[in-house]
């Protein structure tokens, strides 16, 4: 298991950035080549993200790429220079349409590209939510689904929330799409920097939605996001007691058992061993 906890956007012409990245304990680095690129620079851009991935140095940390979109003139470009020296994972942003999809992962498939280079998709629009179901399942390089929420809110026409009632339909709809093809989800950037105590409150509610972590831009959202979407001591605790049980009830050929007033059946089973392997790859890291 890899934790996706704390995904860093880092603007790839940035050379400062990318040095400094390489000392932060986020679970994976992106590097622009989109958003945070000016259109002047989106070469150099590319360039630069290239010789990072190919002098390495980010430790265990997982390091992708976010090429232009798919339907922009220099996306083709972005792609072909990521085939002979691919990242981790190749992040798609306003992913729409299936056949997209599938058309990028035949095209890794048939240039050799190794089979753990993954698809990261990325769901900012209207389409994109409503084709999420259609976008997970795409292709089997898709590894997670990432919510481009600012991108969203702007096209659904929510005013600014804290609490962000305006997204709750489309964040559940994402969560249930990449649940149904057994891929993270992660929930988007918050732009406010400094605020701890309203970035640890919506990284809480992401957690609560269901994601499995929270794309960053700013290296001082790593700890809280690493902290909130890992299992806490008492949650390993309790798990491990659940995994007991089971063992014990197992010894006597039983089906289910009582753990504290509360039935313990298999389904809870398979919660509890996430947990412990997910709260072992964080201390691991």
């Amino acid at each position: 298991m890899t934790p996706h906890r704390s995904l860093l956007f880092l603007p790839a012409d940035n050379p400062r950035a990318l040095t400094k990245a390489k000392t932060l304990p986020a679970d994976a680095c992106i590097l622009d080549l989109e958003d945070a690129v000016a259109p002047e620079h989106k070469d150099a851009a590319r360039t630069a993200a290239v010789a990072a991935i190919q002098a390495g140095g980010f430790g265990d940390k997982q390091v992708a790429v976010r090429i232009n979109g798919l339907h922009t003139a220099i996306a083709q470009a972005d792609i072909e220079a990521l085939l002979t020296t691919p990242p981790h994972a190749i992040v798609v942003p306003k992913a729409e349409q299936a056949d997209d999809l599938t058309a990028l992962g035949d095209l890794l498939d048939a240039a050799s590209v190794p089979n753990h280079v993954g698809l990261w998709i990325m769901a900012e629009t209207p389409t994109g939510v409503l084709n999420a179901r259609a976008l997970c399942a795409a292709h089997w390089r898709i590894q997670a689904l990432l919510l481009g929420t600012s991108d969203l809110s702007q096209a659904l026409r929510l005013p600014p929330d804290p609490q962000r009632l305006g997204l709750q339909t489309a964040l559940g709809l994402c969560v249930l799409a990449a649940r149904e093809a057994n891929i993270d989800v992660i929930d988007g950037v918050s732009l406010t920097i400094g605020a701890d105590a309203e970035f640890e409150a919506v990284c809480r509610q992401g957690r609560q939605l269901g994601f499995d972590g929270k794309t960053l831009i700013h290296p001082s959202q790593i700890e809280i996001a690493n902290r909130i979407f890992r299992p806490t001591e008492a949650e390993v605790d309790a798990a491990r007691r659940v995994l007991a049980a089971w063992e014990r009830a197992r010894e006597h050929g039983q089906g289910i058992c009582v753990l504290d007033g509360r039935l313990i059946e298999s389904l809870h089973i398979t919660d509890a061993e996430r947990t412990v392997t997910l709260a072992e790859a964080c201390a691991g890291r």
